[in-house]
């Protein structure tokens, strides 16, 4: 109720997109100049050297959007705030747009929650860190499930008794080489790391120290990790069914679950999606490297 009282115009969403984009003040995005003149609409400047008119939403992710506003706005608004996240056939029923555009914009706020998990800090502390396959038949059940199995190496960082966050990212294989960039990237070479006695873990020894392998169980070692995987799996079943491309699923369930105490996820979201360049619907699939 809130929300919809804040935003309940599309006048209102363009004041706050409008207060993000030129909090430091305005800058042509032409010819650098900082002086500027109203224009009919509040979100659109024009610069005063070179007459060109920008508006609040250009060069970022709400760039060009198709539909009002405030719909694009619902979107974030129920992808962050939903407590199991949201599907686009889901947002096609509450909004009443197509389920293809529901589909294209929510891989934009996707790529939103990749660009901050892209920029968290490294897990440390005590890890632990297993890949495991999305995806395929069930074992022992032919026919369960449809589509090629993908695997995933996911890192936990715990804390007291539960897990505090954690990473996951989409692997072609289990080998070292596969592995390396994303310990590089989520992992601290300080970190208490714990995996199971896969080989492709060895080499890694040389640059963390403080890696361990030991045989996995779990309902006894790795039980927190494990359940953890089950969420995922779970949450992908549920809410998604099918996925064809798991890297951007990967990135939403992780900035979730990282930001699931935070009251200002929308706030956050936003304010990436103002920071992030245009992403046209041909390039979804090649933002994250497919």
């Amino acid at each position: 109720m809130k929300f919809c009282k804040t935003f309940n115009t599309d006048n209102d969403c363009f004041n706050y997109l409008t207060d993000i984009k030129w909090e430091n003040g305005f800058q042509c995005p032409k010819c650098n100049h900082t002086g500027w003149c109203k224009t009919k609409l509040n979100h659109i400047r024009k610069c005063n050297r070179c007459k060109h008119k920008t508006s609040a939403t250009a060069g970022t992710l709400f760039h060009k959007v198709k539909f009002p506003i405030q719909q694009a706005f619902m979107i974030v608004f129920l992808v962050s705030s939903s407590r199991k996240g949201i599907s686009s056939t889901e947002l096609q029923r509450r909004l009443g747009l197509r389920q293809k555009t529901c589909y294209n914009f929510k891989r934009k706020v996707m790529a939103s929650m990749y660009a901050q998990n892209q920029q968290s800090p490294a897990l440390e502390g005590r890890i632990d860190v297993d890949e495991f396959f999305i995806g395929g038949p069930a074992k022992g059940k032919p026919g369960r499930s449809k589509g090629s199995k993908k695997e995933v190496v996911m890192g936990v960082e715990m804390k007291k008794k539960g897990i505090f966050r954690c990473f996951a990212k989409h692997i072609a294989n289990g080998g070292t080489k596969e592995l390396r960039p994303f310990f590089t990237q989520c992992i601290s070479k300080e970190a208490k790391i714990r995996t199971d006695k896969w080989r492709g873990y060895r080499p890694l020894q040389s640059t963390y120290k403080n890696l361990w392998q030991e045989e996995s169980k779990p309902d006894s070692n790795f039980r927190l990790f494990h359940r953890q995987v089950m969420m995922l799996k779970a949450w992908l079943r549920g809410i998604h069914h099918s996925v064809k491309q798991i890297q951007p699923y990967l990135d939403e369930f992780v900035f979730r679950y990282n930001q699931r105490a935070d009251v200002t996820i929308f706030d956050k979201l936003v304010n990436a999606m103002m920071n992030e360049k245009p992403l046209y619907i041909k390039n979804l699939n090649l933002y994250w490297g497919s």
